[in-house]
């Protein structure tokens, strides 16, 4: 327990899309999140590893105030996060956020769902969100789906509608936690082959995963946290081929030797 030197190999860089600053985070006595700093550059990749209970999925949940902070700061594109009412929507609608399980309206079709967000907070007219939608439902792989109820489809095709619904909204920065957790495995690579794509076409992205492979090919950057902290941060091929911390060697050692 004696490590709690950050090591890093990543300077933070100066037009920061995401900054936070000393951010402490308690569930009653538990203190999840404790002193995190991390920034985040516009076009950055950054997947967030980690053993269970370690924190990642909070952290990820605080940058769209899905959960509040107990002390520090939260900026997006250098402003601080709103505390709630209209600002904090249209601050939800810059954060795209995609979960584990996929909360897609149930009651409306998929185009419907994709729609949605576009009319009521970015007040796009019906003709435009719809187009957009169906466009970004094609890029997800999934348009010829656009008619059908989310129940009608597979977790891995529901997974690709949730991301399309993010991105109708134009979002400055993507939040993934754990988008392929509850997928079965062969809809694993799907939903991973499209969070690909957005990598490569530049979009700010951070992600909650389990999934080593794509944290290798896609990530600029690797946060390790462990017991609430980051343990370290570095470039995938030094995270992966060379961990500084005992804490990443002993979770390396045991996710990737099974």
């Amino acid at each position: 327990m004696s490590e709690v030197s950050v090591t890093k190999d990543v300077a933070p860089v100066a037009n920061a899309l995401v900054a936070l600053s000393g951010v402490n985070k308690h569930f009653g006595a538990l203190h999840v999140l404790q002193d995190i700093d991390l920034t985040i550059s516009g076009g950055e990749v950054v997947v967030v590893i980690g053993p269970s209970g370690s924190g990642k999925s909070t952290l990820c949940r605080t940058i769209n105030r899905l959960e509040t902070i107990d002390a520090g700061s939260i900026t997006i594109d250098g402003k601080p996060l709103p505390q709630e009412g209209r600002e904090l929507a249209r601050l939800r609608a810059d954060v795209g956020m995609v979960f584990q399980s996929f909360n897609l309206f149930a009651h409306k079709t998929v185009l419907e769902n994709v729609m949605l967000g576009q009319i009521k907070v970015r007040k796009a007219d019906k003709k435009a969100a719809e187009d957009k939608a169906r466009k970004l439902l094609d890029r997800v792989g999934v348009g010829a789906q656009a008619d059908k109820y989310p129940a009608q489809l597979s977790g891995g095709q529901q997974q690709r509608v949730a991301i399309a619904r993010a991105l109708a909204m134009d979002p400055k920065v993507m939040l993934f936690d754990e988008p392929t957790s509850a997928l079965d495995p062969e809809m694993i690579n799907e939903v991973l082959e499209v969070m690909q794509q957005l990598a490569r076409d530049g979009m700010t992205m951070v992600v909650v995963t389990h999934e080593m492979g794509f944290a290798r090919s896609a990530a600029n950057r690797v946060v390790f946290m462990a017991d609430g902290r980051i343990v370290e941060e570095a470039e995938p091929d030094q995270f992966f081929n060379n961990p500084r911390s005992d804490r990443a060697k002993d979770f390396l050692s045991k996710i990737l030797h099974h």
